[in-house]
């Protein structure tokens, strides 16, 4: 991040920044075969007619939304890289580098949910095409590839002002213990389907999944009463599955098991993505 943004923004909106900026660098990296490095500039990019939205909708601990612009000739140098094709270079997008440019993304949003959450607390994120938004950005920022002799690239991101304040207000916070709304454990990990051939280099990327015994919403003076020997009763009974999440959406149900002394999840359904919650 260069100085005069540095000074303009917060340390918690140059954290977010800086984590997004983090989970692009890993994922392209682990594609690419080598460090892609990135840096951060508060000059917005040029618009064009074939620039590529995206919606990233925000929620968990912080909620808004956010917009990422690629302009036509970063999209094809970006599904290039995830597709394997040699000596990336702008070029026409196909509709096969669209799809693997909204794949991509949606790992680094993954990524990136994962990340804030270590770090934050539980944040979701769900990132769709889209058109430009209608809200005016609070915040602009550019990552830009740095790397000499790597394919020239460039993403845009605008935050809107709800996810600014969310953010402002997070910090301002008194840190207090809160109630989670869903009771998790970390599985281990289950065994994956067969991958398309062209995403074989996502498959390196590391992402948490977790385990949701049920849920349930508390009024804030309940949390606050909260206290060992406190019961907390959940929506779901013994009997009935438990989900199995990955980025905050189900992807599959099943049995709690125990292996070697630790929770674990025997599958007895696989979710299909346009029904999973």
């Amino acid at each position: 991040m260069n100085e005069a943004t540095s000074k303009e923004m917060t340390p918690e909106l140059k954290r977010w920044l800086e984590t997004w900026k983090t989970s692009l660098q890993e994922v392209l990296s682990q594609i690419a075969g080598k460090a892609i490095s990135l840096e951060t500039s508060a000059e917005g990019l040029s618009t064009s007619a074939d620039d590529l939205w995206y919606m990233v909708t925000c929620g968990g601990v912080v909620s808004g939304e956010m917009s990422a612009r690629v302009p036509a000739a970063s999209g094809s140098v970006l599904a290039q890289m995830l597709l394997g094709e040699a000596q990336p270079a702008a070029a026409a997008l196909t509709e096969e580098h669209k799809q693997a440019l909204e794949e991509l993304l949606r790992q680094i949003a993954g990524h990136a949910a994962t990340a804030l959450t270590s770090s934050e607390g539980e944040v979701q994120l769900q990132i769709v095409a889209s058109s430009a938004p209608t809200w005016p950005p609070a915040v602009t920022a550019c990552l830009k590839s740095t790397a000499e002799g790597a394919p020239a690239f460039a993403i845009e991101i605008q935050m809107s002002v709800a996810l600014v304040n969310a953010l402002a207000s997070k910090a301002a916070a008194p840190a207090v213990a809160t109630a989670p709304a869903d009771v998790e454990a970390h599985s281990q990990p289950a065994a994956t389907a067969p991958t398309p051939a062209k995403y074989e280099r996502l498959l390196d990327v590391e992402l948490e999944v977790k385990l949701r015994f049920g849920a349930r919403r508390m009024e804030l003076a309940d949390v606050l009463a909260l206290g060992p020997g406190s019961v907390v009763e959940l929506d779901r009974n013994l009997q009935a599955p438990v989900d199995l999440l990955l980025d905050g959406r189900v992807i599959a149900q099943g049995d709690v098991v125990v292996v070697d002394g630790k929770y674990g999840l025997r599958i007895t359904e696989v979710l299909d993505p346009g029904t999973a919650a």
